[in-house]
This record gives structure tokens, C-alpha cells and sequence, in this order.
């Protein structure tokens, strides 16, 4: 029995890709307690297994000596052979259970090695499970995802990584992005349930989702030679991407949407039929928040460099596309571009400032009126400047002349 058990670890260890004496020293100390409490000893036990034989061999550990002035255990003791007749059927129902848990762990932490440096890979996975707290994904034989979709006001401490407009059926085929992986040496041995968790953790919320699959479907993006600059998302409604070529006779925005729309049809179907808006980044910052506001048409831009605020003119009848359903596109443009982004309709501005701001930007040559008067260049935190005639003597009107002396008092 002695030499089967020996050839049976061996062979695990071999197949699991197991330290063959890690492996030996867990069952030794789990031999020791099962001893120490089968024989019924006073002191505690020590177990050894022959290397090359098998042969299983416990011994109980006396203490000699005094004890210890400062810890007050004992360091010296003596070995008492105490090796039972039946020592390997003892033996064969304790290797049972160390042998499962070993292997559980070392698969865990094969799983930890291989994942840990892919933190942002893309993966694909076949749906097992799904609960109301999270779904398990089969990544490959052996390897499984979590995906987790809490409901973080019950788990604060949890996370929600599921779209809303998503529901997953058994064997349904998902590409997910990989967030997370768990260390198995960092979970602690009584925390419920950790230990049955997957590893790895993934998600369909996060913007770089889109990315992935994007590098997948348009080969300018993998190439490098299409760049997405920035990617603004709010998961399963609508997202925005800017994208920029390196090449200037590459379209980027022509690239992404490919012909007839077909490589961002594919990356919707993949989103569950979120919205995509594919558009031109530009160093501009008046273009980019342009474009950023599509599809609506915007008439004007003025930006404040120093407040960066963006006052966005757009025509009446465009207003409520550029804001979007309860704030969405404004929302992400302001997300996608980094800027604060006011818009106001046409019709609620001065045709002077339309026109002192034609081509989207401030001009220093519009400081005189129709009537050849000086205008007030008081300049509001939105970047709107003022419209009333200055007072004589002073560069700003009478309301702003006024706030200007009581500071300076």
C-alpha cells in the first residue's frame, strides 16, 4: 500500500505540475494532526514519509528539558515512534482530501500565473452559470470567468460589470474584458465563498471593451496606424470614440465604420446593440468639441482656455439632438473631450455675437460696435463677453465698471 501511495503522488504531482515534496509535506503535516488526535497523544505529532519506499512513519514529540523564560514553551523535545499497525489506511483516507485541496490550489495559482500579466486582454466565454449576483464563464477547459453584476447598494463592496440591457442564457457566447485576476495566496483561508470564486474577473462595462473589439474588426486600429484617442461610455445605451490617423491620406472615422457600415456594425451586434458614435479627434479644441456633439450641426464654438469651458451655438432645431435624451450626447461629448460644454440654441444670442465669433473663436477686431463705440470687455467665466457699450473713460459698461471698484476696495 505504501508504494502505490508513493506512485500515486508522484504521478499527480507529475500530471498537476506540482512540487513533488510541496506535495509530500502537505500530507505529512495533515497526517500529523489526524494522528495526534486518532491516537489520542498528549503532545503534539510528527510525521514522516519515506521518499523512496513510502513507508509512513509518526512520531510524538515529548518536550525535555525547561522552558523558555520569555515565550515559555519548550524548544527541545524527544521522538517517540508511535506508528500504528494500520498507519496507511489512516494514511490513504487523509491523502484523499489534502490531495483535492492541494490540487485545487495549485490549478488556482496556475490560472493566477498565466491571467496575471493579461489584466486587459480580451477574452471569450461560454456562459455556465448565472445568478442574480454574477454569471461564470467557461474560458477554456478548466479556466473559468466571473462576471460580476451586484447589486452594489445590498454589496457595497462588490461590483456591477453587467450592462443593464443585458440577460445571458446558458452556452450563450460573450467576449468580456479581463479586470481582474485574484491571487490565491492573498485570500484568506475562512473568507466564504472565495474559494470557490473564479479567479479571474471580467467585465462589459468597461470603455476598454470597446477598444479591444475595435482592434479586432478594423486593422488600422491593431496596426497602429488609426489610434483611438479617447473613449467615452455609458454601457449598454450609447458611446463615443475619437479616433486619429497617423497617416494623412487614411480617413480614420471611414476606417472604423468600414464599408457600409460593417466593422462598427460588428462591434454594436458584439455591445448587444449599444449606439457607437465614431468621431474625428483634432488638437483643436473648438473642432473637437464640434465634432464631439455629432450627429447634431453646430454653428458655433467658443472656448475659454483658462476656465476651460465650451459655449456650444448650435441652430434651434438642433438643440435637442445636441443635448440628446435626458442629457446623453451632451454628456459624453463633455466626457469624451475633457471640456465643460454649455449649448445654447441660435436664437437665444445676439446676432453680434454670432458674428464676433464666425469662425468659432473669439476676434479681437470685433471690440468696436456699429456705432463705432467702445464694447464692454468684461468676459463672464462661461466665455461670453459682454454686449453693452463701455462707459467713457473705462473699458467696461456700467454694471461691470462698478463690480471692477468694489474688488479693488
Amino acid at each position: 500500500m505504501a508504494s502505490e501511495l508513493m506512485s500515486a503522488l508522484l504521478a499527480l504531482a507529475v500530471e498537476k505540475d506540482i512540487d513533488e515534496l510541496y506535495l509530500l509535506e502537505r500530507l505529512e503535516q495533515s497526517l500529523a494532526k489526524s494522528y495526534q488526535s486518532v491516537l489520542d497523544l498528549e503532545f503534539d505529532a510528527r510525521v514522516t514519509i519515506d521518499r523512496q519506499t513510502g513507508r509512513i512513519y509518526v512520531y510524538e514529540l515529548v518536550p525535555v528539558g525547561e522552558r523558555d523564560e520569555e515565550t515559555g514553551e519548550f524548544t527541545q523535545f524527544e521522538e517517540r515512534d508511535v506508528t500504528p499497525d494500520d498507519v496507511s489506511r489512516i494514511a490513504a483516507q487523509n491523502a484523499k482530501g489534502v490531495i483535492t485541496n492541494i490540487v485545487r490550489e495549485a490549478g488556482r495559482q496556475q490560472i493566477y500565473k498565466e491571467f496575471a500579466d493579461r489584466k486587459g486582454e480580451l477574452v471569450t466565454g461560454t456562459v455556465l452559470q448565472s445568478t442574480p449576483d454574477f454569471t461564470i464563464l467557461k474560458i477554456r477547459e478548466g479556466v473559468e470567468a466571473e462576471l460580476p453584476h451586484f447589486d452594489t447598494k445590498r454589496n457595497p463592496n462588490e461590483r456591477n460589470e453587467k450592462p443593464a440591457n443585458e440577460f445571458y442564457q446558458h452556452n450563450m457566447r460573450l467576449k468580456a474584458l479581463v479586470i481582474d485576476v485574484r491571487d490565491p495566496s492573498a485570500i484568506e483561508t475562512n473568507a466564504r465563498g472565495e474559494n470557490t470564486r473564479p479567479a479571474i474577473v471580467v467585465s462589459r462595462t468597461h470603455p476598454d471593451l470597446i477598444r479591444r473589439l475595435f482592434e479586432i474588426e478594423v486593422p488600422e486600429i491593431y496596426d497602429g496606424v488609426v489610434e483611438i484617442k479617447s473613449i467615452a461610455r455609458e454601457a449598454g445605451a450609447r458611446s463615443k470614440i475619437a479616433v486619429h490617423s497617423r497617416e494623412n491620406n487614411l480617413d480614420p472615422v471611414g476606417a472604423c465604420v468600414g464599408p457600409k457600415g460593417s466593422r462598427v456594425r460588428m462591434v454594436v451586434s458584439e455591445l448587444r446593440g449599444e449606439r457607437v458614435d465614431v468621431i474625428q479627434w483634432s488638437d483643436n479644441a473648438v473642432a473637437y468639441v464640434s465634432n464631439a456633439l455629432s450627429p447634431a450641426k453646430v454653428s458655433a464654438v467658443i472656448v475659454n482656455e483658462d476656465t476651460h469651458y465650451a459655449t456650444v451655438i448650435v441652430p434651434d432645431d438642433q438643440l435637442s439632438l445636441a443635448i440628446g435624451k435626458e442629457g446623453q450626447n451632451a454628456r459624453l461629448a463633455a466626457h469624451l473631450t475633457g471640456w465643460h460644454i454649455d449649448i445654447k440654441s441660435a436664437s437665444l444670442v445676439n446676432d453680434s455675437l454670432l458674428q464676433s465669433n464666425s469662425l468659432l473663436e473669439d476676434d479681437d477686431e470685433e471690440s468696436l460696435l456699429d456705432d463705432g463705440t467702445q464694447r464692454c470687455e468684461y468676459v463672464s467665466e462661461q466665455g461670453v463677453r459682454c454686449r453693452n457699450h463701455a462707459r467713457e473713460g473705462s473699458i467696461y459698461c456700467g454694471v461691470h465698471d462698478s463690480e471692477e471698484r468694489d474688488e479693488k476696495e
